[in-house]
């Protein structure tokens, strides 16, 4: 899956983590968890399972989306469209391994009536969101892993 590189708002991020591809990928697709080590999701709501197409609510920030799997692919790619505030957005994340880390990339785009007005503020708050995800990701994955005290 790729994002919508046309969008006005485009972010991407990475980040080297000291755990295997599959304990990143894990933490990432146990939705249900994700308020348990990312301090910006406040709640989310699974009812099936990892899968593409599969639909889930969840709450970050002040935002509440619904967004639907697209890519489930363990241990490599996870990805996900949603809606939210009159956007589309595309969320992409991969995994390789590289010796005993993992780097861990992202991306995301959004579209919209929002995006179009206001694409320099939107893009860097997008961009602060997905550098706090992998930042809190590579510390719970280093503690799953037993790499991080």
């Amino acid at each position: 899956m790729e994002i919508n590189e046309s969008a006005p708002v485009v972010a991407t991020g990475a980040v080297s983590i000291e755990a295997s591809p599959e304990v990143v990928w894990d933490l990432l697709a146990d939705i249900k968890r994700w308020s348990d080590w990312n301090s910006d999701v406040k709640s989310t709501s699974l009812l099936g399972p990892v899968v593409p197409g599969e639909v889930f609510r969840w709450k970050a920030g002040p935002a509440k989306l619904v967004s639907t799997l697209q890519t489930v692919e363990r241990p490599t790619e996870l990805s996900w469209t949603g809606r939210t505030m009159g956007m589309d957005a595309v969320h992409v994340w991969r995994f390789q391994r590289d010796g005993d880390t993992t780097n861990a990339h992202t991306e995301e785009s959004w579209d919209g009536p929002p995006a179009r007005l206001l694409p320099r503020m939107m893009r860097k708050s997008l961009q602060k969101t997905l550098d706090a995800w992998l930042g809190e990701l590579k510390v719970a994955a280093e503690a799953r892993e037993g790499t991080r005290p």
